[in-house]
């Protein structure tokens, strides 16, 4: 029995699969009767055979792995079998005539699982072999379920995820169903922030406000901004023509009117559930004062003069900030009852000329150097009853 044989058990061929490695042929004998009655049997008579047999079909579910060998010993098979992700996981029970206590200390620290010393009882063997055969049938076992939950975690988040972002949306086209003139105006106006949002992401004065999960709950949270317009009378809404000082008033307080009410869904959410509330991911309520930010925030302007707070500067949250430019340039080259669109280069110079009063400047620069990316988004969502 010498070379890479492969000893095959005919009526069993899901057997598990033991690999013998030893350099002296009566051993690999031996080992070879022993086992082969229980298991499909290949055999190794030097080291670099066996790792070439350790990696190829069938795979061998545990290793009998002679120590003393000529060229490679048992000690740097092991080094090799651990250190290739495709052998690291077999099971390597070292057979050897020694007997010290130190060199079975070192076998273990390399990772061996056990040691069977010659001369050879039988009863031993099969017992060891049976034994860490089940422990990894059963680490196997561990984690395969280990992955099937992985996966299945990761399948119902998205699920989660896609349910959020669809009821988000559904909130957003609520809003914009009683605004006829806005069209594809919320996913235009996302896809603006998005833009802004990471293009800044590196710049220094808005880092922090826009790390880790902060720069897609913006992103997600764009669409809420005008949801306080479910609040607005229809008769100022729907006005086919320009508002009345009064009117325009009235039509301001949809930024109030949205922070409220998502004010409203953060409080009872909390009553409703106080003892699952420690639960409840931190980002649920995250994404919740994002959207507030935004839809209270997002008609301030950078010199104090927007409402409805008469905010200014760094005091407006940088998510109103991004969303304020992004409003507002998407206003401007979309077609309204009171005037026509603009083109991209005339909304740019009107945003440019507010740059340090009505728009944070930096926010304006990055626009600027993203002027045709802008111009490409409002293309891809474009309503299709716009005119020039």
């Amino acid at each position: 029995m010498t070379g890479d044989a492969t000893y095959e058990v005919p009526l069993a061929v899901d057997f598990e699969t033991i690999l013998v490695v030893d350099d002296t042929p009566e051993n690999l004998t031996v080992l070879g009767e022993l086992l082969r009655p229980h298991y499909r049997v290949r055999a190794a008579n030097c080291g670099e055979r066996a790792l070439r047999a350790a990696g190829s079909a069938p795979r061998p579910d545990l290793i009998l792995l002679d120590v003393m060998m000529p060229d490679m010993d048992g000690y740097t098979v092991l080094k090799r079998l651990r250190a290739d992700p495709v052998t690291q996981g077999i099971p390597v029970i070292f057979v050897t005539a020694m007997s010290g206590m130190a060199d079975e200390e070192m076998g273990l620290s390399l990772g061996a699982v056990d040691y069977i010393t010659k001369p050879f009882q039988p009863a031993i063997v099969l017992a060891r072999v049976r034994t860490h055969l089940e422990l990894k049938q059963a680490r196997d076992r561990l984690l395969d379920q280990n992955q099937w939950l992985e996966k299945e975690v990761a399948r119902r988040m998205r699920e989660n995820l896609l349910i959020q972002d669809l009821s988000i949306r559904s909130l957003a086209c609520l809003a914009e169903a009683r605004d006829n003139e806005t069209g594809h105006h919320i996913l235009r106006t996302q896809s603006y922030v998005r833009l802004l949002a990471e293009h800044l992401g590196d710049h220094p004065r808005f880092r922090d406000a826009l790390a880790g999960p902060r720069l897609e709950m913006i992103v997600k949270a764009a669409p809420l901004h005008d949801i306080g317009k479910v609040g607005i009378p229809d008769a100022i809404l729907l006005k086919p023509g320009r508002l009345t000082p009064d009117e325009y008033e009235i039509m301001k307080t949809h930024a109030e009117i949205g922070a409220q009410a998502i004010d409203r869904a953060m409080s009872q959410a909390m009553a409703d559930a106080p003892d699952t509330l420690p639960d409840v991911p931190v980002s649920a309520f995250s994404f919740l004062q994002v959207a507030r930010e935004i839809s209270i925030g997002h008609h301030e302007k950078w010199d104090g003069t927007g409402y409805p707070r008469g905010l200014s500067a760094e005091a407006i949250p940088v998510s109103a900030r991004l969303m304020a430019l992004a409003d507002v340039f998407d206003a401007l080259i979309c077609r309204r009852v009171y005037k026509k669109p603009l083109s991209p280069s005339e909304a740019r110079a009107i945003i440019v000329e507010g740059k340090g009063r009505h728009f944070d400047p930096d926010v304006v620069d990055a626009f600027i150097e993203l002027q045709e990316r802008f111009t490409a988004a409002a293309e891809r969502y474009a309503d299709t009853d716009q005119e020039g």
